[in-house]
């Protein structure tokens, strides 16, 4: 087995159990005080559209890992919804899911390939700016954001090996936005625990 499939196989991993924190999260609290809707939305449609890639790119890791961690990103969207969080605040979502139908028709994976490495920047842009506002991310689940960290990580390597720019440069994005809502969330959990000292 070539060190690729394994860090594909790892990669997938990561992309099943990935966002399960932030879900189980939200059904355990039915709260969701620090949780990006926009976030969660962005990130399901992008999960597809890289499921499409790998597809199309015959990258079968890729298309599972993707696919999984989508169908969850949306579970959370909805939950996020059902627990208090505004529809109005869905506004990366429609015009991403827009941006990146537009780049398949017109220039199927070569166009997917160009567009989805920054997707991930733009998912993760409105959790980045809600942990960095918001005074309570009580419910932002530390597990799904270090799993992210993982996730650019393995996904980095995979690329390398692989010598596939477009995931290379996501998991760039993927490391570098999802370390910094871990250093937000750890910041503001210190910060919460001071006050009652």
């Amino acid at each position: 087995m070539s060190i690729s499939s394994i860090l594909g196989m790892a990669g997938t991993l990561i992309g099943l159990v990935r966002a399960l924190p932030q879900l189980l999260r939200l059904l355990r609290s039915r709260e969701a005080l620090g949780v990006s809707v926009d976030t969660a939305a962005t990130s399901a449609i992008v999960g597809f559209g890289w499921a499409a890639y790998g597809i199309l790119t015959e990258q079968p890791f890729v298309t599972l890992a993707t696919g999984a961690s989508a169908v969850v990103f949306l579970l959370i969207a909805c939950f996020a919804l059902q627990f208090r969080r505004q529809p109005a605040k869905i506004r990366i979502a429609p015009v991403w899911f827009f941006v990146l139908v537009t780049g398949f028709v017109f220039a199927k994976e070569a166009g997917l390939g160009m567009i989805l490495p920054i997707s991930i920047l733009v998912s993760n842009t409105p959790q980045l700016y809600l942990a960095f506002k918001e005074e309570d991310l009580t419910d932002l689940s530390l597990g799904t954001w270090l799993f992210s960290v993982s996730d650019g990580l393995v996904w980095g390597g995979y690329s390398i090996l692989e010598h596939d720019y477009s995931i290379m440069i996501f998991g760039l994005f993927q490391l570098s936005t999802s370390t910094m809502i871990v250093l937000l969330k750890l910041m503001n959990k210190r910060k919460i625990q001071n006050r009652f000292i």
